[in-house]
Parts: C-alpha cells; sequence; structure tokens
C-alpha cells in the first residue's frame, strides 16, 4: 500500500516558509504585492480567484482583485494589465484563465511583465527555466508544487527515471524541465504515445497531466514509483444519488494505490501545492524587484 502523500500539509509547511520571508521584506521596506484579474462569472474561476486572494490577504500582501465583466474588450483588459505593470506596488500579476473567447489568452501573457508574470507563462520565464534553470525564472506555479511534493517525498532526485504523461504548456512541458534540472532522466509522453503503457512502467517517478480521468491504470505503474497526479476531473457518481458527481485524477487511484510506493490522492494532492506557490512566486518577483536575494521555494 502506497504512502498518501499529504498536499494539504505540504502547502502549509511551504506557505509558513512563504509567510517568513514575506515579513523580512517588510521589515526591509518591501510588502509583497499582487493583483489578480477575473474576466467573466465563471464559478469555477470566481472560486479560484477568492481562493487565491484570500491568502494574500493572509499573508499580509498588498492585496487587489479586478473583477471585469464578460464584455470586457481585449484591448480594454490589455490596457488594464499595462497599468499594472507600471504600477510599483504590484509585484506579480495573475491574469485568471480562460479568459472569454474574444480575447487572445496569448496576447495576455505577453502583455505581462516578464519579472511580475507569476503565471510563468511569458516567454521569457519559458525560455530562462529551459535554458538557464528555475532560479533565473518564474516557474509555472503547479510544476513548481509538483517539484516540492517530489523533493519532500524522495530527497535528491538524481538519477531517477522520470516519466512525464502530458505536453501541456502549463504543466507537462515545464514540470519536465524542472525535473531535468534536478538531474532526472526525463522521458515526455502523451495520448499519442506507441506502447504508452510501456512507457509509464519505465518511471521511477510518474507524473500525470493529461487531463483524462483515470486514464493511467494500476498495471501501468512500475512497482515502487512515486506518482504525482495532476488531473482534476469531475465524472458522474451514481453511487452517491441521481446527478450526483466526485472528483478523480488522471490516474486510477485504487489501483495505483497497491502498486506505487507514494502517491498524491486527488483532491487534497497538488492542488493545494498551486496557490502555495503562487504566493511564493510572488515573494520572489517582490525580492527581485527590490535588488534583494530571492529566496528559495523549491
Amino acid at each position: 500500500m502506497a504512502t498518501i502523500i499529504d498536499g494539504t500539509a505540504s502547502a502549509a509547511r511551504l506557505t509558513d516558509r512563504v509567510a517568513a520571508a514575506a515579513a523580512d521584506l517588510q521589515e526591509a521596506g518591501v510588502k509583497p504585492g499582487l493583483a489578480v484579474v477575473l474576466v467573466g462569472s465563471d464559478p469555477a474561476s470566481q472560486v479560484y480567484v477568492a481562493n487565491k486572494s484570500r491568502t494574500a490577504d493572509a499573508l499580509g500582501f498588498y492585496s487587489v482583485q479586478h473583477t471585469l465583466p464578460a464584455e470586457t474588450t481585449e484591448a480594454e483588459l490589455l490596457a488594464l494589465v499595462e497599468t499594472l505593470n507600471r504600477d510599483p506596488a504590484i509585484h506579480g500579476i495573475l491574469v485568471q484563465f480562460p479568459v472569454p473567447a474574444h480575447i487572445a489568452q496569448r496576447k495576455v501573457i505577453e502583455t505581462i511583465r516578464a519579472e511580475k508574470d507569476v503565471d510563468g507563462l511569458n516567454p521569457l520565464n519559458v525560455g530562462r527555466l529551459a535554458g538557464e534553470g528555475p532560479e533565473h525564472a518564474l516557474v509555472p506555479c503547479t510544476p513548481a508544487g509538483c517539484l516540492v511534493l517530489l523533493r519532500e517525498t524522495l530527497g535528491d532526485l538524481t538519477g531517477r527515471h522520470a516519466v512525464v504523461i502530458g505536453r501541456s504548456n502549463l504543466v507537462g512541458k515545464p514540470v519536465a524541465q524542472l525535473l531535468l534540472h534536478a538531474n532526472c532522466t526525463v522521458t515526455i509522453a502523451h495520448s499519442r504515445t506507441s506502447d504508452l503503457p510501456k512507457v509509464v512502467r519505465q518511471g521511477d517517478i510518474v507524473v500525470a497531466a493529461v487531463g483524462r480521468p483515470q486514464m493511467v491504470r494500476g498495471a501501468w505503474i512500475k512497482t515502487g514509483a512515486t506518482v504525482i497526479d495532476v488531473g482534476i476531473n469531475r465524472i458522474a457518481a451514481p453511487e452517491r444519488g441521481e446527478g450526483r458527481t466526485r472528483l478523480v485524477g488522471d490516474v486510477a487511484f485504487d489501483e495505483a494505490v497497491d502498486v506505487a510506493a507514494a502517491i498524491t490522492p486527488v483532491p487534497k494532492g497538488v492542488g493545494p501545492m498551486t496557490i502555495a506557490m503562487l504566493m511564493a512566486n510572488t515573494v520572489t518577483a517582490a525580492a527581485r524587484a527590490a535588488g534583494r536575494e530571492a529566496p528559495s521555494f523549491f
């Protein structure tokens, strides 16, 4: 039976470290500032944004939230981002995605200054992560959280074979880069990989970020592997009553838990780490803006 990796507890430990670093900055006269922008009224996005703003407030950040109507034009949103770019009190800018279809997500990402891009999606941060390493970039929050969980579970990752299932810009590619910089041998697989179960079975570490509920079966997992399940999928749960649903990951947890040495659950696995790393990125951005050495969080 695998050890269940407690993402909530890990996020709490990380948040404590962020709070200490933020307090040190404030003693030096620097108050980390985070601006969160939401366009439209998507219920899930509203919850995410509220949680991010609440956490920033609890850490004593200067926190602002801009909630814009769904009909906001692309030009209006980009103008707001430019205003935040110029505001010295704001060190981190996060525009909650997805944005309405009439707004080009790529333009929003490219408009946020790289040094304030706490989502880690600006092309400059992507390039710096690949070319120079995470200490020279702002790193996407979920991949960074995955690395923290792996290091807490396994310690030094040098020499381990990591299989990343998924090639998205948000998770798959950056988590592969982080694992490379952590001296892993990395295989990036995806839904079109030939004989995917055989490839996955090679992994000492498996990071599943493919967006398909319970796609990765227990028989795919190497005995003793560590499994990080990034997926969050809502499926029908008729056993709970008519019309009820439940959350599952990309891994068939009930099968994998009997094979793996350690595994993240869904929920309460990777999810809590994302907001904690957003706060860590904001502190890192604030320290760099002040010309101070940025703390290391992962």
